[in-house]
């Protein structure tokens, strides 16, 4: 069967489509940004395509020509001004669909997610639900899925935020760690697809699929500590205002094009507790669910999980401290040290253009700063930040070479700078 799958790099994506192409089926990958995915996996075919653009039926018509069943993993969690719930999972979505019903393609399966309904309190859970009927209004043989908390080795979002929460030093913060959850691994979720791929499977069915333990957010943080190898730590309670907060600011991050993982969509998300039963969907798909403790135990953690959970939490750190550092240099370099600056600029050979080079000199230190906030920019402002920082080093370390031996060391400062930026580049995708 050929299948093209939607938001196929995504976690749950990445999965299916590892899944789909292990059972022997044609898979077609789609998604916004496909480069990596085309490098991780080029025995695929890749189409780049945006959900939230190809808001028509006739922007898919051409990409569904042979193609015998779709399924929609893609999702958005909270808006900004690269996401839009709406036009991803409403739009988007019910634009394929149609697609789907007027180019033959009769089996549509869309990743849904638990408790979602039109009477929620967040627009994540409202558009899935508007999703859902989307597609249930289609003539074809559709089939909804509800997975409850996925989790699998490689983490993304909330479970990224709880494994470096498992990760931190000898404490673990929580505010809500009653919250109970029931994990259920993506390999099962996966699997669950290529189930309702079969001729013979079920449809037109929403299939609720959930772990078999009702667990607390601590026992999952702490069993996932123990994974990591890690003795074990004081359980801190948050109090609320201050994660509420954090999710604010989250949300304030978003606008600049980054996607946090505590944000208050995802905090109420987090904090709603729906109990549901495995056996359902085990008894439709003979799937039988792994406890979390026995699918950690038959996949170790390694030391780069570790390096992950340690750096998870370090990584926005040192994109702000990076980003602070050049806009501050900036306005000193454009205020308090412009005369200074000037100076150093008649030294190189700027003579009468001396202070023109300032200025110009601290709107490009602005500038980068303003860039590596901003993260459709930040690789280039990091790259670019490179051999701004060597430029100065040489510039200042030739012409005052008193500068090397100055106690506040304003050049020897530049280098540890430098290596802070090697590794922001390093650690800056986020999939």
């Amino acid at each position: 069967m050929r299948v093209l799958v939607v938001g196929a790099y995504g976690f749950i994506g990445s999965a299916v489509v590892a899944r789909l192409a292990a059972d022997g089926h044609e898979v077609v990958g789609a998604g916004r940004r496909i480069k990596a995915a085309r490098e991780r996996r080029p025995d695929l075919r890749w189409i780049k395509i945006d959900l939230a653009r190809a808001r028509k039926p006739e922007q898919w018509t051409a990409h569904l020509a042979g193609i015998d069943a779709v399924v929609n993993c893609a999702g958005v969690l909270q808006d900004a001004p690269a996401d839009s719930t709406h036009k991803v999972h409403v739009e988007g979505a019910g634009a394929l669909f149609a697609a789907c019903a007027r180019a033959g393609v009769r089996r549509a399966i869309l990743i849904s997610a638990v408790g979602v309904g039109s009477g929620e309190d967040t627009r994540f859970a409202r558009t899935k639900h508007a999703a859902e009927e989307a597609l249930k209004g289609q003539d074809l043989d559709w089939v909804i899925l509800r997975p409850s908390l996925v989790v699998g080795h490689s983490v993304y979002g909330g479970m990224a935020l709880m494994r470096a929460l498992a990760a931190l030093p000898f404490v673990l913060p929580l505010a809500r760690e009653s919250a109970t959850f029931q994990p259920v691994q993506v390999g099962e979720v996966a699997a669950v697809v290529s189930f309702f791929l079969r001729p013979d499977a079920p449809v037109r069915r929403i299939v609720e699929i959930a772990g078999p333990q009702r667990l607390t957010l601590a026992h999952i943080i702490a069993s996932y500590r123990r994974w990591l190898g890690l003795p074990a730590a004081t359980l801190i309670r948050l109090p609320l205002i201050a994660v509420l907060l954090i999710s604010r600011l989250g949300d304030a991050v978003s606008w600049l094009g980054w996607r946090p993982p505590l944000r208050t969509t995802a905090l109420r998300q987090l904090s709603r507790a729906l109990a549901r039963d495995p056996s359902e969907w085990t008894r439709i798909t003979g799937i039988t669910p792994l406890r979390l403790e026995t699918a950690l135990a038959l996949d170790p953690a390694s030391v780069q999980d570790r390096w992950f959970a340690r750096l998870y939490l370090l990584k926005p750190v040192v994109i702000a401290v990076l980003s602070l550092f050049w806009i501050v240099s900036g306005v000193i370099s454009l205020g308090p040290a412009r005369l200074s600056v000037a100076d150093l600029s008649i030294e190189i050979g700027f003579g009468d253009w001396s202070g023109v080079a300032a200025i110009v000199s601290g709107l490009i230190q602005l500038l980068l700063g303003i860039g590596i906030a901003i993260r459709a920019s930040a690789g280039a402002a990091l790259l670019a930040s490179l051999p701004i920082a060597t430029l100065y080093i040489a510039a200042g370390g030739l012409m005052r070479i008193g500068l090397w031996l100055d106690p506040l060391g304003p050049l020897v400062k530049m280098f540890p700078i430098i290596v802070l930026t090697i590794v922001a580049l390093a650690i800056l995708d986020d999939r």
